[in-house]
């Protein structure tokens, strides 16, 4: 008769077998391809910025290039659609699996590009609020949302010119651009998280500035009050799984350490 002990032994292979069979079919289940994730995440991307616009237009007067109330609903449009879509859809370009293979100068070209477009929105978002503010007598950054926000469009515009300088100008050492990569991918999912808190403070912000009038007070719960606050769930489930699409490693280019991934845009081969 065995030994409790070696009858263990014996079989705690079989069922470490087991329970490794047992996760890898767990992990082929989840391991969902990218693609229809992604059409999802545009789907999902397209709705924040048809709710925030039906919020501007049907609730809040429209939009206008005069400094009034209607100028300000450019602040918020163009924040969602810069600062969370287009940011995002930057952030996802090396998860296509297009960019795995071959060059990639190009997707380096298209990441940036798209995070320009995305900053441009951003300031031209600023300038709409500020100029609302000052025709308006308003102050202007005394409010946590504004300090959030403008801290955010500074520290993407830092994140901007050092992944320009370090990946597309020949100056850098490659020593330099290996340092700073993880750096640059860190503050980049850090400045997606910190672009979705910046919309939805902003969207409590108006509510609570434009929803205190009796019977559309805010916490009488009016039908604008609902509307924003599922463009705020909205976002804010956006945001989450794009962060989600950043952190799997199934969906990261598999050979992101290539020389080619230090290939400088002045230098590269017409």
């Amino acid at each position: 008769m065995e030994a409790p002990g070696e009858a263990e032994g014996a079989a705690r292979p079989d069922g470490r077998r087991a329970g490794l069979r047992c996760h890898h079919h767990v992990t082929e289940m989840l391991d969902l391809p990218f693609l229809p994730f992604c059409v999802l995440l545009g789907g999902l991307g397209f709705v924040c910025v048809a709710f925030v616009s039906a919020w501007c237009q049907h609730w809040r007067g429209g939009f206008a290039l005069d400094g009034s109330a209607q100028m300000f609903n450019w602040h918020p449009v163009l924040m969602v659609t810069g600062m969370v879509v287009l940011y995002s859809a930057a952030a996802l370009v090396y998860r296509l699996p297009a960019t795995w293979r071959g060059p990639k100068l190009p997707w380096k070209v298209l990441h940036g590009s798209l995070a320009l477009a995305a900053f441009t929105l951003a300031v031209l978002g600023l300038v709409a609020v500020f100029r609302f503010h000052n025709s308006h007598g308003t102050p202007n950054m005394y409010s946590l949302h504004s300090w959030l926000g403008l801290a955010t469009i500074l520290l993407f515009s830092c994140q901007w010119l050092a992944g320009f300088s370090a990946f597309l100008l020949p100056w850098a050492p490659a020593w330099l651009r290996a340092f700073y990569k993880p750096v640059h991918i860190f503050f980049g999912s850090t400045i997606l998280m910190l672009s979705v808190a910046s919309c939805v403070s902003g969207i409590n912000e108006k509510l609570f500035f434009s929803l205190k009038n009796g019977t559309t007070d805010y916490k009488h719960l009016p039908a604008e009050a609902v509307f924003a606050n599922m463009l705020g769930l909205l976002i804010i489930l956006f945001g989450v799984l794009v962060l989600g699409a950043l952190a799997r490693p199934s969906w990261k280019r598999p050979d992101a350490d290539s020389p080619d991934s230090c290939q400088p845009l002045l230098t590269a081969e017409r």
